[in-house]
């Protein structure tokens, strides 16, 4: 049985640590409702832009829509990859990076494939071997729709000027601050709704435009592909609190847990002290009395 220093020791470190998780469960906690307030106010206005958006290019006849529509052979692809600066969250980046592979054994196989990094551990992962177009990990310091913005129009531009064929982003999406679902979205090129061979596009709404469809397609879709961006991004900060908010909690369970284990135990061989120090007392008179 461990000295009952050592034990003390322990104890001291594991209340410490259990501090220390408990305030980065509060506050997550405190950080997670601006953030869900946020996710959750854009993502009405942000699901109708698109469903807009894709009744608008599901109607337009053969390839009139747009330059983001071109669709071309995927020789070289561009993953966005939504990280946080952080650990301590969980599955939260480990997901992301288990996505990031399967994209790139699957989906993108065959492809040429870079990386616009958005958090530094995905800036970790895309370090090992891969190839870095941009790292955008600043952007979390102060999150805004105008940073996002710009970080959209610089793909646009890239894709089309034709230096990617594809680009896909790999985000976590909210659902509650104990589950967040891996998403993995094509950005561009843009795709109408689904719809099959010979068939007319389904959950088509009929629209009545003014001016004409062209004009405000050329308007509605950098629109659309901004929002789209900054959606994933609001996405990914509210799930990376509730992650860390989630795992902190367990964490500072689990330390409560092994804390009073190890006050049992300290107190078990304090007990076990005394009584040899009894015994040893007791047979020490036994010895002078004989």
């Amino acid at each position: 049985m461990a000295n009952l220093k050592e034990i003390r020791n322990r104890i001291t470190s594991v209340s410490s640590t259990m501090q220390i998780t408990s305030a980065m469960k509060m506050v997550s906690a405190a950080k997670l409702k601006k953030a869900q307030d946020a996710i959750t106010a854009m993502r009405p206005y942000s699901d109708k832009l698109t469903e807009l958006l894709q009744n608008l290019s599901a109607s337009m006849e053969g390839d009139a829509g747009s330059k983001y529509a071109e669709q071309r052979e995927v020789k070289r692809a561009l993953v966005v990859a939504i990280t946080s600066n952080r650990g301590l969250a969980g599955a939260f980046n480990s997901n992301i990076i288990k996505e990031l592979i399967r994209l790139n054994k699957e989906d993108l196989n065959g492809a040429a494939v870079s990386y616009m990094t958005i958090g530094k551990k995905a800036n970790d992962f895309a370090k090992k071997g891969s190839t870095i177009q941009s790292n955008k990990s600043d952007l979390f310091d102060d999150i805004s729709f105008e940073k996002v913005s710009a970080i959209a129009e610089e793909l646009m531009e890239l894709f089309v000027n034709g230096e990617f064929d594809k680009i896909v982003i790999v985000y976590n999406s909210f659902k509650n601050a104990a589950t967040q679902e891996v998403m993995s979205e094509d950005f561009l090129p843009l795709k109408p709704l689904a719809q099959t061979e010979g068939e007319a596009p389904t959950n088509a709404t009929e629209y009545i435009y003014e001016p004409s469809k062209e004009e405000i397609i050329e308007q509605l879709i950098p629109k659309s592909l901004k929002m789209q961006l900054y959606k994933g991004v609001r996405d990914s900060w509210a799930s990376e609190h509730g992650a860390r908010m989630t795992a902190m909690h367990k964490a500072t369970d689990n330390a409560t847990e092994l804390r009073d284990q190890l006050k049992l135990t300290y107190n078990k061989a304090r007990q076990a002290a005394i009584t040899n120090e009894i015994l040893e007392i007791v047979g020490g008179a036994e010895a002078l009395n004989n």
